[in-house]
C-alpha cells in the first residue's frame, strides 16, 4: 500500500523549499525523518494510518514542549512550537467533532455495560478502532471519564 501522507510530504517539502519557507521546510523534513525511521525500525513501508499517528505524536510532543515554554516565560520558543503544530495538522485527517465523539462514547458506554470509573478501559478499547486516527484520544479519555463518573 503507498503511503498517501508521505507522498504528501514529500510534495510539500519541494513546494516550501521553492517557497523559501525554511520553518515549513524544517517542520515536513522532521516529520518525514520520523516516518522513515518508523519503517527502518519496522522494516517495512508504514501504512497512512501508521503515518498519520506518527503526526499524532509529533503534534502531542509539541503541544506538551509549548506549554512548558510558555509556563517558563519562554514565548518564542512557544511561538515556535505552535507553528511546527499548524503544519503538521494539516496532514491529519478531519478531526471528528466533540459532540460526535459525544455519541459515540454514550454508544460505547451502553454497548460495554460499563457503569463506574474502573470500567474506562473496557469503553476505551470499544472506541479505539471506530475513533482510530480521526480524534484526539485525549479528549475522549476525558469525556468518557466525565461520562463515567456522573
Amino acid at each position: 500500500m503507498a503511503n498517501n501522507i508521505r507522498h504528501l510530504l514529500d510534495e510539500a517539502v519541494k513546494s516550501s523549499m521553492r517557497e523559501r519557507n525554511k520553518e515549513r521546510t524544517s517542520t515536513l523534513r522532521m516529520a518525514i525523518s520520523e516516518i522513515k525511521k518508523d519503517e527502518i525500525d519496522k522494516q517495512t513501508e508504514l501504512s497512512a494510518e501508521d503515518s498519520i499517528k506518527i503526526l499524532q505524536r509529533m503534534i502531542k510532543q509539541r503541544k506538551e514542549s509549548s506549554s512548558q515554554f510558555s509556563a517558563a516565560g519562554r514565548n518564542e520558543l512557544a511561538a515556535k512550537e505552535d507553528a511546527e503544530i499548524l503544519i503538521l495538522e494539516e496532514f491529519l485527517p478531519e478531526q471528528m467533532s466533540e459532540s460526535e465523539i459525544e455519541a459515540l462514547v454514550i454508544e460505547a458506554i451502553q454497548t460495554t455495560g460499563a457503569q463506574e470509573p474502573q470500567d474506562i478501559g473496557k469503553v476505551m478499547g470499544s472506541l479505539k478502532s471506530k475513533i482510530s486516527v480521526n480524534a484526539d484520544m485525549g479528549l475522549v479519555s476525558k469525556i468518557v471519564k466525565n461520562r463515567l463518573q456522573k
